[in-house]
Formats: structure tokens, C-alpha cells, sequence
């Protein structure tokens, strides 16, 4: 089994592989917004100009998949994929989600239903918005939301004992192709992965996309697998992103 693994499958079936467990889970879970998820942004014109007309996007979800997805089946899987929670203290194991606004109080109730009883609310700040066709808006948003979900023990923390603040800047990535419509920064990624974990340990990401989680996990000297379920995702996944990863190990 290698140390970095992308799988073309769904994470239900995750028997099929012998993955280890995790000592931190990364997902950004589908938004399900349906036939609004380009409602604010450019892309929902051609060329991003409202005077050529509606694009192909238009009216259109992001995924034909989410319609698919099952919270509570996937926070199932996450609550038996992370290692067991260890006797010493500053040792537990998290998950982090990236997740819609509303969806926060979704996530921490079915994060209770499966043992992972306590949480603390994260925000990702960007120093732009998408949402440049409400830009006659007194206020446009310029955050992604997320949640850290784990049992009872704080997790792993890596801070060299100073303070982190639940508000992280959304770094940009100018270095990693872009391969999906909601992708990651990579040095985001990175720096949720060396506060959570120590090298050697191993991260998940049930929902890939691009891959980006285990680029992030790789050049942090961490085991990754991810599942995704999507075909062309996957090999744009493989093409563009996990190519990074071979120069990074080798």
C-alpha cells in the first residue's frame, strides 16, 4: 500500500482498500444548492459579462452527484475512520469540513449522533467575492465556512503553545492547476494539516476533488487516501495535481 492514494470510488465502499485510520479526516462536503450554485457568480454569463448572455452554467448545479450525497452515511464513516481517542492528553484526532453556512448546524448534530459530541466553528476569509453580480450590495460575502468536529478530547494541537484563532486567511494558490470548481488552496490545507498532525500520521479525504488534500498531506510528510467519486475529476485529479506529488516524495 503506498503512503499517497486517490481512489475513483465512493467512500461507502471503503472496504475494498486497506486503508489505515486517521489521525485527521478533511472534507469539503457537497453544498447541495441545487440550480443556484453559480446564482451570484460570473461564470453564469458567457465570459462573465451579463451583456453576451446566460453561459452554459446557467441555472446549473455544480455536480450532478450531490443530489446523491448522504450527510448522516458520511459522518458515519468519518466517526469509525478516525483512530480511536488515545489516554494522553493533546493527542485526539479531528475532522475538518468545509461546509454552507446553514449546513454548520446540520453537521454538528449528526457530529453528536456519531460521537463527536464537540465542535468549534471555523471561517475562512478571502480577500475577494465571487459574488460580484450582487456587487450593488452594501455587503457582499467574502467567507467560506467550516467545522471542526471531535469526541471529547481537544485534538492535536500544534501551535508551539500560542493562540489560533477560528478566522484563518484564505490564502491564494498560484502554484496548483486548477482541476474543480470548489478547490482548496494548498497552503490552506497545509497549515489545518501541520496544527491537527505530526509527520508520519495519516489524513483522509472522503470527498477529493482536485486532490489538493493529499498534495497538502504529502509536502507536510503525511500518509494521505482519498476517495472521489467523479471520473474526470479523478484523472484531472491524477493529471494535474497528484503528478505534484511523485516530485514531492521523489
Amino acid at each position: 500500500m503506498k503512503d499517497i492514494e486517490l481512489f475513483n470510488d465512493n467512500f461507502q465502499n471503503w472496504k475494498r482498500y486497506q486503508i489505515p485510520k486517521a489521525q485527521l479526516i478533511i472534507a469539503d462536503v457537497p453544498y447541495n444548492l441545487a440550480a443556484n450554485a453559480y446564482a451570484s457568480n460570473p461564470a453564469w454569463y458567457v465570459d462573465g459579462d451579463n451583456k453576451k448572455g446566460e453561459s452554459d452554467k446557467a441555472g446549473k448545479s455544480f455536480f450532478d452527484t450531490d443530489k446523491d450525497f448522504r450527510p448522516a452515511e458520511f459522518m458515519h464513516f468519518c466517526s469509525q475512520f478516525l483512530v480511536k481517542e488515545p489516554k494522553e492528553k493533546g493527542k485526539s484526532p479531528c475532522m475538518i469540513i468545509f461546509c454552507e453556512f446553514e449546513d454548520q448546524f446540520r453537521y454538528i448534530e449528526l457530529g453528536r449522533r456519531y460521537g463527536l459530541c464537540k465542535y468549534i466553528n471555523l471561517v475562512f476569509r478571502k480577500d475577494f467575492s465571487a459574488q460580484v453580480l450582487k456587487s450593488n450590495m452594501k455587503i457582499v460575502g467574502n467567507c467560506e465556512y467550516g467545522l471542526l468536529l471531535y469526541r471529547n478530547k481537544l485534538p492535536k494541537f500544534n501551535n508551539d503553545g500560542r493562540m489560533i484563532f477560528n478566522c484563518f486567511d484564505w490564502v491564494r494558490d498560484k502554484d496548483t492547476p486548477k482541476c474543480h470548481p470548489t478547490q482548496k488552496p494548498v497552503p490552506l490545507l497545509r497549515r489545518l494539516i501541520e496544527i491537527f498532525t505530526d509527520r508520519g500520521d495519516v489524513v483522509i479525504d472522503p470527498c477529493a476533488g482536485s486532490g489538493s488534500t493529499l498534495l497538502a498531506a504529502a509536502e507536510c510528510g503525511r500518509k494521505a487516501y482519498g476517495f472521489e467519486i467523479k471520473k474526470d475529476f479523478y484523472n484531472k485529479a491524477n493529471k494535474y495535481v497528484l503528478s505534484r506529488i511523485q516530485k514531492t516524495l521523489f
